[in-house]
């Protein structure tokens, strides 16, 4: 198992170096490089005795043993963010993979999907849509479908198999939690909803030289107390994270007072109830800031997605294949969010050194792959034994 594991780090670094920029890992939905990867894990499958396709949403498919069978899937992502890890997504698609080759005791089906970042389309999950039937018809995506050589038409046969009966995602944590907890693994027992949006402060932009402190109208001023306030917020309720991560200030003169401020708000909480009360609670907590300093805000709704729990029994067999790992929610979304509600599905996280993901750093541990690997093989040995 240690050789496999050294081996399935090795095939994501190399899967790594197709990109579409020299020097950095940058891969997108149906970009070029992306045939290189279809080509190494396509070869793979092969190797080991896989039935191999692409599907028309460019999702590299292969399934191991009889078709009529009960499956399950494996899968996550291989698309990446700009400037990427080796990691993020695409080891869950090589453990499939490894796992498969290990002769397992039931059907399987690894999916690798070409599509969850958003990056091209600035929408995500193409590949885990067209595979749940929910893809909606988008000319943009339609046209690079074609251009990469598949036909649109036969989206409808991307739908996954009626012999489908769970789905599991091996994916690193992204964050510092296991790392934290000095434990490579956790099973997830549900990703986390989240409420998204756009906050405008608007002030009056003046001279900075010649306007009193007390005669002003500082759009950024109030967005920078409105902050301090989310944060505060966020740490004073478990669970709870909140993140303002852009400010577009105008006119971003250094000579001028601010007039207006846009600003992001993201939030996110397990349990939906409570994530929205924090939202509005600050929404409340800026028109408060605003009036308090003489600006008006606006606020505008960009996303509300609810949380989306795991099956609880494929969670609970999982945790006890590998000895009883502890559960965690996944504050960051996953293919397995679009899955989830199709096919039962759970998800094994492993730990990420430093906790960094989304960025050429990024790694994972010999002995947490090996462990992952241990973890799913009795999983796969105990589903399968359900539908012996």
């Amino acid at each position: 198992m240690k050789t496999l594991a050294r081996g399935v780090i090795a095939c994501c670094r190399e899967l790594a170096e197709f990109s579409e920029e020299p020097d950095r890992t940058t891969r997108t939905f149906l970009s070029p490089p992306m045939r290189d990867v279809h080509r190494v894990l396509g070869a793979w499958m092969e190797r080991i005795g896989m039935r191999v396709w692409i599907d028309a949403a460019g999702n590299l498919r292969g399934l191991f043993g009889e078709p009529e069978k009960p499956r399950l899937i494996v899968g996550s992502h291989l698309d990446t963010v700009p400037d990427a890890g080796a990691f993020d997504g695409i080891l869950g698609v090589v453990m499939g993979i490894a796992l498969a080759e290990m002769n397992p005791g039931m059907a399987i089906e690894v999916i690798g999907f070409s599509e969850e970042e958003g990056v091209r389309f600035g929408f995500p999950f193409i590949g885990s849509m067209a595979f749940t039937g929910t893809l909606r018809q988008n000319s943009s995506v339609f046209e690079a479908i074609t251009a990469f050589g598949l036909d649109p038409a036969n989206l409808p046969a991307a739908r996954f198999a009626r012999e489908s009966v769970a789905y599991l995602e091996f994916h690193i944590e992204q964050g510092p939690v296991l790392e934290s907890l000095d434990t490579p693994l956790a099973a997830v027992e549900a990703i986390a909803g989240q409420s998204r949006g756009v906050l405008t402060f608007q002030g009056a932009a003046n001279h900075a030289g010649t306007t009193p402190m007390n005669l002003r109208r500082d759009a950024l001023g109030a967005a920078a107390a409105w902050i301090i306030e989310v944060e505060n917020y966020a740490r004073s309720h478990d669970g709870l994270v909140a993140t303002v991560g852009s400010l577009n200030v105008f006119p971003n003169a250094g000579n001028v007072i601010p007039g207006e401020v846009r600003a992001s708000l993201d939030v996110r909480h397990a349990d939906d109830s409570k994530r929205l009360i924090a939202a509005s609670d600050l929404l409340t907590q800026a028109e408060v800031i605003a009036a308090q300093r003489g600006v008006r805000v606006a606020s505008e709704t960009r996303m509300e997605q609810c949380t989306v729990p795991m099956d609880r029994n494929l969670t609970q067999l999982l945790s006890d294949s590998g000895g009883g790992l502890p559960k965690m929610t996944s504050g960051a979304g996953h293919d397995a969010m679009v899955v989830a509600p199709f096919i039962p599905s759970t998800m094994l996280f492993l730990r990420s050194p430093a906790g960094i993901s989304h960025h050429p750093d990024e790694s994972v541990l010999p002995e947490d792959v090996e462990a992952a690997l241990e973890t799913g093989a009795r999983f796969i040995e105990s589903l399968g034994g359900r539908y012996a």
